[in-house]
């Protein structure tokens, strides 16, 4: 297994004194925004990482090798690079044995981020069951993986794109727990609101290290699902947002668009039909989750160095 791990010797240096690590993924940086927003952003939010007192972990795939920490340099070349996999489980043998250049989506970016022993992973939304999956059966590997693989996600809920009744109904008869931070309803990604209510609600950091450390503990597998609202300056309105979705939907049918194609085609329509709001949004999204992300890393190594002691 680690004959395929690359890790930074920064990320291994703070795994062997049990510092705070962080996982992020590079789908979004690949094919989440446009150049130069996506590299300014995963720079901006590895930037809020560090300033929280954690390390963080950006995830890739570069030349046969599952990278665990990218320079600068890498972040950029992925960031305007062609051609880039989107690299889902069931595409990381192909894309590594090809030595082909891969992004990582949640799924992937978890694994391989058990596999170096980190286990707090921030991302902007998760994959979840897709509207009209009760025909195309469209669910994503996220939620799969997310039921036996230990990795705490930050996010901002599922991504609004998709049927999140549905999505929590799954994780519920997968045993993953899905707390919402500081609310009672579960956010939707752009929108601070679903219309759903959240199975759980947490208020602090460490409150969340202390559901993290205990499930697991009970070795109960599988990861955690923390939904972090959208500052509430900076979201798009739930109704505005769903307009425009049931037109990107629309669109991308009549384009005959399926399949892992389908999510980076319906962001970018909804990014450009609310002119930007949206990636505006997602950007603000996502380095709120790292702020989070790296205050919960923080409380969770101060319990294992108790544990230790």
């Amino acid at each position: 297994m680690h004959s395929f791990l690359e890790i930074h010797p920064e990320v291994q240096q703070a795994l062997a004194e049990g510092r705070p690590v962080v996982a992020l993924e590079s789908t979004i940086i690949a094919h989440g925004m446009p150049y130069p927003q996506n590299v300014q952003t995963a720079l901006a939010v590895e930037a809020v990482v560090k300033e929280a007192g954690a390390v963080p972990a950006t995830i890739a795939i570069l030349e046969g090798r599952c990278h665990v920490g990218l320079t600068p340099a890498q972040i950029d070349y992925l960031g305007q690079a062609s051609g880039v996999w989107k690299v889902s489980l069931s595409d990381m043998p192909y894309v590594l044995s090809k030595k082909l250049l891969g992004a990582t989506t949640v799924a992937a970016t978890m694994r391989i981020a058990s596999m170096a022993g980190l286990k707090i992973f921030v991302t902007g939304g998760t994959g979840g069951v897709h509207r009209g999956a009760e025909t195309t059966m469209d669910i994503s590997a996220d939620l799969t993986e997310m039921a036996h693989t230990s990795v705490a996600v930050i996010s901002a809920g599922v991504k609004s794109i998709l049927d999140i009744g549905l999505t929590l109904e799954y994780m519920e008869t997968k045993g993953i727990p899905v707390v919402t931070v500081g609310q009672d309803e579960f956010p939707s990604f752009y929108s601070r609101q679903s219309s759903f209510r959240s199975p759980l609600r947490v208020d602090t950091p460490d409150e969340i290290a202390a559901l993290l450390h205990t499930k697991w503990n009970l070795g109960l597998n599988g990861a955690v699902l923390v939904a972090n609202p959208v500052p509430a300056n900076q979201e798009v309105p739930a109704a505005e947002i769903e307009s425009c979705i049931h037109q990107a939907l629309e669109s991308a049918k009549k384009q005959h668009i399926r399949g892992k194609a389908l999510t980076p085609f319906l962001l970018r329509y909804i990014s450009e039909h609310t002119k930007g709001e949206s990636l505006q949004a997602n950007i603000a999204l996502i380095r709120h989750n790292a702020q989070l992300g790296a205050e919960i890393a923080n409380a969770f190594a101060n319990i294992s160095k108790k544990e230790i002691v």
